[in-house]
């Protein structure tokens, strides 16, 4: 009996060891339950609770602002035209930016001094001709015989003259020969005349006077009365004819550009036709933005201004012409001792027209005075319903404030200077409806708005 009372006694302790043992592995699911916590102090309990983001403001992390990649700047009022958009398109002058050359008497195309695309000036030689025309032969000769007529009839006149004075030959005679001299002198200046209409060059009437014959012809620039300089480049627009043709006198040989001036060429309806008028009464400046334009270091376009309207209405799609004078810029380079321009401006180049209207303004706080509006990039301002805000940044705090949008187009946006915003606050220039999203994930409780937007 002793040693079975022994026994259980060794197997109760067996049991109580692994019992604490199996307590002491586990406690950390029984003992929250056994041992409760006491609750925390109601500061501590509401510590870890962040207050609610304000509804005018967002704080943005450095990584997040450069992801958006904002741009920030300070505003200054300025005078501000709400304009009329009207398309166009850049054109030539009638009648000043091509030059027509042309063959003035028939002839054969001997040499050719000029390929298209070149510049030439006022007195280069463009063509030489070989002549084919009787009637160019005989005014040549009988230039040169009228000459030596006149040279003979101005010696007798010289003789008669010495003899009237020494009273052997009446006066009467002296009176028929100076006669006979004026006539031949006028003929000679006829013939002359006659020569230089057919292209002949001053140096070759004078070898004709003396009795060559010319039978080559050239064809130089002309000089106009408009452009009187021979620094005038002009651009070889077209070539008519090859070399060893046959040309008839009017023949059309080529074609010179001069791209100096343009026009640009809108088209409006006839309701913007009172709005033209009162820009092109007051010589108001116009905006074009050149939609075909790739960006270049070119020097700053002058303000442009309506030169005419056009008159007639186009029955097709209801609208009328008018035209802005466009000065042209360009560059010139060499290219195997020629000289070649890249203009800035073509015929065929798109446009957008801004014609002003009217002038935008806000009432000063005396009621008087007028203040000039803020003006932004359109992406700067973002809208709620009949709300527009715009954000200022301070540093890596961005506030959304109310604005009034006086005009607003695809480009710009013109804020009325009411004091919603000041010259001193720095503006956020784009991404507005970027940071307006962020605002409102943040008071919806988005999490981790500091870092994901």
């Amino acid at each position: 009996m002793r040693i079975g009372h022994w026994l259980i006694r060794g197997m109760v302790g067996l049991c109580l060891i692994g019992a604490l043992v199996a307590a002491y592995q586990t406690q950390a699911y029984w003992w929250p339950y056994v041992f409760p916590a006491p609750p925390p102090p109601v500061e501590e309990a509401n510590a870890g609770e962040t207050e609610p983001a304000p509804a005018d403001r967002i704080k943005l992390s450095p990584q997040a602002q450069q992801n958006l990649g904002l741009r920030s700047a300070t505003l200054t009022p300025r005078p501000y035209w709400r304009t009329l958009l009207i398309p166009g398109v850049v054109v030539d002058r009638p009648g000043e930016s091509d030059i027509g050359i042309h063959a003035r008497v028939g002839g054969v195309i001997t040499d050719i001094a000029i390929r298209p695309g070149e510049t030439v000036r006022p007195g280069q030689l463009l063509f030489r001709i070989e002549l084919v025309s009787e009637f160019l032969q005989a005014t040549q000769i009988e230039l040169a015989k009228t000459v030596k007529e006149l040279a003979l009839a101005q010696v007798e006149r010289d003789r008669i003259a010495r003899l009237v004075e020494g009273g052997s030959v009446a006066a009467a005679e002296l009176v028929r020969q100076q006669s006979q001299v004026e006539r031949l002198t006028h003929l000679v200046q006829s013939l002359r005349r006659q020569l230089q209409l057919y292209g002949l060059q001053p140096d070759q009437i004078e070898r004709i006077e003396k009795g060559a014959v010319e039978t080559t012809l050239l064809l130089t620039v002309p000089l106009r009365s408009d452009a009187p300089t021979a620094q005038t480049l002009y651009e070889v627009k077209e070539l008519k004819v090859r070399l060893g043709d046959q040309v008839a006198a009017g023949a059309h040989l080529c074609t010179l550009s001069d791209h100096r001036w343009l026009f640009i060429e809108g088209w409006a309806f006839p309701s913007e036709a009172k709005a033209l008028t009162e820009a092109a009464e007051k010589n108001w400046p116009v905006t074009a933005d050149f939609v075909d334009e790739e960006p270049e270091d070119w020097p700053p376009l002058e303000p442009l201004t309506i030169h005419h309207l056009g008159n007639q209405l186009d029955p097709r799609n209801r609208t009328f012409p008018f035209y802005l004078s466009l000065p042209n810029q360009a560059r010139s380079f060499e290219r195997n001792g020629k000289t070649y321009l890249a203009w800035r401006f073509r015929p065929g180049q798109r446009v957008r027209l801004r014609v002003p209207v009217e002038k935008l303004t806000t009432n000063g706080p005396d009621g008087l005075t007028s203040l000039d509006p803020f003006v932004v990039p359109v992406e700067a301002v973002v809208r709620e319903g009949p709300e527009a805000y715009v954000f200022v940044q301070a540093g890596d705090l961005f506030i959304r404030k109310p604005v009034r949008v006086l005009y607003e187009d695809w480009r710009e946006a013109v804020l009325a200077n009411d004091r919603s915003i000041t010259q001193a606050e720095l503006v956020v220039l784009n991404q507005a409806a970027a940071l307006n999203r962020a605002l409102k994930a943040a008071q919806t409780g988005g999490s981790d708005h500091d870092h994901d937007h």
